[in-house]
């Protein structure tokens, strides 16, 4: 049931029809069902949540919603808003800190262009003091992102992480690379539809092994970001961190805008770190579908809101 429901929410989440149809409808007004997930389509709405977050403790990354362009001129133009979404945070006085996709940025046209996309980016975000962090796609991309990431850390670049995806079963090897560069690595379960050879499919494997990995980068990594809404794992996580007599500021949770507000707040009363990653813009919808593929339990409530708008 887990894989076949990722699997479902991955389809539709490429379905052009349904694209088009959620983004004539599903941000129009305020309280539609997307705009629980979804900072708004602008970067000045994503700002307002940013600042909200803030003011009840807790951390922000902002990511512009967007993937798998298929010229450079629009690689160019996602490198161009996140440009000046850096401009705009400076000038809002929030947290420095917004992480990408790189098929955003052209690693589907070239490779090349797409790292110095990446530069363009990092250039400007060195100056002002952001933290850059590339986000993992599905495992066609994972060799490929570590090594454009690794070529951009040998040439200094050190304000940037990457996420890595527990339920592949390469990450523990991928895990250890990071710990060795001393790279911030953010640990999350994956979202993609992947074939059993490349990853874990039951629930309980890809749990059992975000804990896992988790632990090692607690142990040996620098900075780690675990990000999942799991309370059974938060609370492993948790214990062996207090066990272990690792302090709080040696790492951060992370969990998804409009996710478990409760479980966000509670961490935050804890004294832990939390981050929201706060998702905007108009291509949303593919990220949407992930979202519901990883909770089925959402999709009552899109439903609901679907039949109220209609």
């Amino acid at each position: 049931m887990y894989a076949g429901s990722k699997a479902f929410f991955y389809t539709l989440s490429r379905s052009a029809a349904l694209k088009r149809l959620a983004s004539r409808y599903g941000l129009a007004t305020e309280g539609s069902f997307a705009s629980r997930f979804i900072a708004g389509e602008t970067i000045e709405g994503a700002i307002a949540v940013a600042r909200r977050l803030q003011t009840e403790g807790l951390l922000v990354t902002l990511d512009h919603l967007g993937e798998s362009v298929r010229t450079l001129e629009e690689a160019s133009a996602a490198t161009r808003e996140y440009v000046r979404l850096m401009e705009v945070i400076v000038a809002a006085g929030i947290e420095r800190n917004i992480s990408l996709k790189l098929t955003q940025l052209g690693i589907d046209v070239d490779r090349a262009t797409c790292v110095d996309n990446m530069r363009r980016i990092l250039e400007p975000a060195t100056r002002n003091g952001f933290f850059v962090r590339i986000d993992m796609e599905n495992s066609p991309y994972t060799e490929r992102t570590l090594e454009i990431f690794e070529t951009l850390w040998e040439q200094d670049y050190r304000n940037i992480g990457v996420a890595l995806q527990s339920y592949l079963r390469r990450t523990e090897n991928d895990v250890r690379r990071m710990n060795t560069l001393g790279a911030r690595v953010r640990l999350v379960k994956g979202a993609y539809k992947e074939p059993p050879a490349v990853a874990y499919q039951r629930k309980d494997e890809v749990n059992g092994e975000f804990v896992r990995l988790a632990r090692i980068l607690l142990d040996e990594g620098t900075y780690p970001a675990i990000a999942t809404h799991d309370e059974e794992a938060l609370q492993q996580v948790r214990a062996y961190a207090s066990a272990k007599q690792i302090a709080h500021d040696r790492f951060e949770f992370q969990l998804l805008y409009g996710i478990r507000r409760d479980v966000q707040l509670g961490l935050a009363g804890a004294g832990y770190r939390v981050r929201v990653y706060v998702p905007f813009g108009r291509e949303w919808f593919p990220y949407f579908m992930r979202r519901l593929g990883e909770r089925p339990a959402n999709l009552s409530f899109v439903l609901r809101s679907l039949i109220r708008e209609g």
